[in-house]
């Protein structure tokens, strides 16, 4: 299967592994002068999908410290992060931020009752029933709190210090933002085993968790955990999947199909490839597109109109690297055909400044199609202007 891909070079700085959600980006992770620094957290870039314009915006309010590895998501007008790493190593703290508002205001949230999960980062989140569900990653646990017997921890025995140990895990926790509440569900079924740097996404009722970093090596695996019933289950694919990774993302498209992109394989080589996931069929589809020398990992994903992908920032290099590898750059997949009006947007849009009958007929369209054709227009001469 083939798609459209754009690659847009865009003004704002370099982020790696940025917040994503409504198409708003913050914070996170870049290179200055061969260092690797925190980015601030007292500032927002919002993207225009139709425009192809930035915007950045101050934040004021419990600003978050400057992190790396945060989980983020989008729920009701606002953006949640929870959990991630700064210089002083992983934190529990959940912020949020209404979006609409203009005012862009951090709001650190203190729970009414339960208990927060323990310090991690490169964790995943499912959106289910108006909760934040998070799912695994990798941080410090005390010695008191980790039991031989369980199997929701496997300890990083190089991490050993006098009382805790660092390590993946593949714990379960819900965040109720309406009852301000924590609380660990108990699991039915085989669980994933512990792991970070994987990739998640929602699909109806069900939760799905595809590869990451276990212990040593990356999987392709795929598991699904039903958020009624709490039951997990492992998918088997009906066809040849992809080589195992971590620092990818997986973005619902459908009610049946998820997008997955990039990422860092088992011998530590940046990925670029797409692949479809029907989880009716159980079958992966690799996706071709022209843009193989754009690998990424540590990026951030969303979906956009029209089952549209827009991934965003991560570095194109291995991540223990100091380089340039880090990326400013956002990516369109098309993962599904275009309904005919956005054919014909696209069409006037790409074709209007080489048309004289075009460019007399436009003004005689109703205000807000002039408007909405607009902002396409200056989008196609912007992705040209930064591809010269």
């Amino acid at each position: 299967m083939t798609i459209e891909i754009r690659s847009l070079e865009l003004h704002c700085k370099l982020r790696h592994g940025s917040y994503i959600g409504g198409g708003a980006y913050g914070a996170g992770y870049m290179s200055v002068s061969d260092e690797e620094i925190f980015l601030p957290g007292d500032e927002i870039w919002v993207y225009d999908l139709e425009g192809g314009t930035w915007q950045v915006f101050h934040m004021t309010g419990e600003v978050p410290s400057s992190m790396s590895g945060s989980c983020s998501c989008f729920l009701n007008d606002h953006l949640y992060i929870f959990g991630g790493c700064d210089d002083n190593g992983q934190t529990n703290q959940i912020y949020c931020v209404d979006l609409t508002d203009g005012k862009y205001v951090w709001r650190k949230i203190e729970p009414k009752s339960g208990s927060a999960p323990s310090p991690r980062d490169k964790l995943s989140c499912w959106l289910y029933n108006e909760r934040l569900i998070y799912f695994g990653g990798y941080g410090r646990k005390l010695l008191t709190d980790i039991n031989s017997r369980s199997r929701n921890f496997i300890a990083d025995e190089a991490s050993w210090v006098s009382d805790a140990f660092w390590g993946w895990n593949n714990e379960v926790h819900v965040f109720d933002p309406t009852e301000v509440t924590w609380n660990e569900p108990e699991t039915h079924g085989r669980a994933p085993a512990p792991r970070a740097a994987h990739a998640g996404a929602t699909l109806g009722c069900k939760g799905y968790v595809c590869g990451g970093r276990v212990r040593e090596t990356r999987t392709s695996d795929i598991h699904c955990l039903d958020l009624e019933s709490w039951t997990w289950s492992e998918i088997t694919p009906l066809s040849t999947p992809p080589v195992g990774r971590s620092w990818h993302t997986l973005t619902a498209v459908s009610d049946t199909s998820m997008f997955l992109f990039g990422g860092l394989s088992v011998n530590c080589k940046p990925m670029s490839d797409g692949w479809l996931f029907d989880v009716e069929t159980k079958k992966w589809t690799e996706l071709e597109h022209p843009f193989k020398n754009k690998p990424r990992l540590w990026h951030s994903a969303c979906a956009a109109k029209d089952a549209d992908v827009v991934v965003f920032g991560g570095s194109c290099d291995y991540i223990l690297l100091v380089d340039s590898g880090h990326c400013n750059d956002a990516i369109v997949f098309q993962t599904q055909p275009y309904p005919l009006f956005r054919i014909c947007q696209d069409y006037i849009a790409k074709n209007v400044r080489h048309s004289e009958n075009l460019r007399r007929q436009l003004p005689l369209l109703p205000h807000k199609l002039l408007k909405s054709l607009q902002k396409r227009i200056s989008f196609y001469r912007s992705s040209k202007k930064h591809l010269r």
